[in-house]
């Protein structure tokens, strides 16, 4: 017999959407009369579909990761835009997307989310329950997509803002990779000396009853303490990071790390950009979606995972709220590029806000990724010479006394 998949209300206006079998359409929706539902919708649906589905339920779900990370949001984003566009309802294209997604936490995540889609609510209404995965950056946008109807476009808009999130993360920590490369393999060498290598040529030194340079005696002296140490030396490093992580986290040990980082010569400056390019870019895609702008600024001081602007957006959302401009604000507070701020006022003038905003982004993103790919390419040469250096240092010192011997014993007693 076919399969239906229908939708109906009861009486108390609760949704209800399931799977029945009936010989057509119309004793589906007699049936259903029947049970004293209002019926909205009936479409059929096949046997075979429905086989695979309970396949599908069957199988144990296979997860490559358990935390949500940026990847998760940016497919599931990019796919539900597309599926949306198409003109897919929203129940089957999670029903398609939930099966494919290989994070844990997503997953159950789209499950209950899904659940509340059927029971009735909105997809806004759905994600907001969930604010550890989807943060008030995606609610708003998709509050304007369902009141606009242009929920397909918002989440191109917001898939394509990720995308370049993601481009732009991995370039900078891939300018950082190559140095802490260097640094970790220089303080692995390090250790290797003092383990192996020193403790060796102690012995050597001793038998042969050496007398040895100064600097010979302090490197074995600080290899030797290394090596008795060595337990102590990492648990202090691990506190010492877990401690100043922690403290990092609260709201005065971020501000004081904030600053600590601005200060920085080179480095300061950059992030700073990096900070206004996160700034510009969500409210680009807020403005141009249709947000109000003083909710705009509100979600962007959420997100913009800074303490230091983040007040600084507070008193700049408070002045807009009083009826001043949003670029005399953002150039009262003296702490964005004064570019940044004249675009905004010509964008505000000519009523090009979004445009503006992105253009903005567009110019601080590309000035950082220019930075970064010489960063690269300046420290290279500084590390190497550092990890020269190093190594050189405890080669000379290892190897000085034995030089010193070869030449006729003057190291003797």
């Amino acid at each position: 017999m076919p399969m239906f998949t229908y939708k109906a209300r009861d009486m108390q206006g609760h949704l209800k959407i399931d799977i029945t079998e009936a010989l057509n359409e119309g004793a589906v929706i007699d049936k259903l009369q029947g049970q004293g539902l209002i019926v909205i919708e009936v479409s059929a649906t096949l046997e075979k579909m429905k086989k695979e589905t309970i396949k599908k339920l069957a199988q144990p779900v296979k997860f490559s990761h358990n935390a949500v990370n940026l990847e998760d949001l940016l497919v599931f984003s990019r796919q539900l835009a597309t599926m949306l566009e198409a003109g897919v309802t929203l129940l089957r294209a999670f029903s398609v997307i939930i099966p494919q997604v290989k994070g844990r936490q997503l997953y159950y995540t789209l499950e209950q989310v899904q659940q509340d889609i059927q029971s009735g609510k909105s997809l806004s209404q759905s994600l907001v329950k969930h604010p550890k995965v989807f943060n008030r950056f995606w609610v708003s946008l998709a509050e304007v997509g369902e009141a606009s109807g242009t929920m397909p476009r918002v989440l191109t808009k917001l898939a394509n803002h990720m995308e370049e999130q993601a481009a732009f993360r991995s370039l900078i920590i891939s300018a950082l990779i190559y140095p802490a490369i260097l640094f970790c393999a220089c303080i692995g060498a390090v250790i290797f000396f003092a383990l192996v290598v020193a403790p060796r040529f102690e012995e050597i030194f001793n038998s042969m009853h050496a007398q040895l340079p100064a600097m010979t005696k302090i490197l074995l002296l600080t290899f030797k303490f290394i090596k008795q140490n060595l337990l102590i030396l990492f648990a202090a490093a691990g506190g010492l990071f877990y401690g100043l992580k922690s403290y990092f986290k609260t709201r005065s040990g971020a501000l004081v790390g904030e600053q600590i980082l601005f200060g920085l010569p080179l480095l300061g400056n950059v992030i700073k950009l990096i900070v206004v390019e996160r700034f510009t870019s969500q409210m680009a895609i807020l403005v141009d979606s249709g947000v109000p702008l003083l909710l705009s600024l509100e979600i962007s001081e959420r997100l913009v995972a800074n303490q230091t602007y983040g007040l600084l957006m507070a008193e700049i959302r408070e002045q807009v709220r009083e009826g001043k401009s949003l670029g005399d604000s953002m150039d009262k507070s003296q702490a964005f590029p004064n570019m940044a701020v004249q675009m905004i006022k010509v964008g505000e003038e000519t009523g090009e806000l979004s445009k503006m905003l992105g253009h903005i982004a567009a110019y601080y993103k590309s000035n950082v990724e220019a930075f970064m790919k010489r960063l690269g390419i300046i420290i290279e040469p500084f590390m190497l010479i550092f990890m020269a250096s190093v190594i050189g240092v405890i080669v000379i010192s290892i190897f000085l006394p034995l030089f010193k011997l070869g030449q006729g014993g003057t190291g003797m007693h």
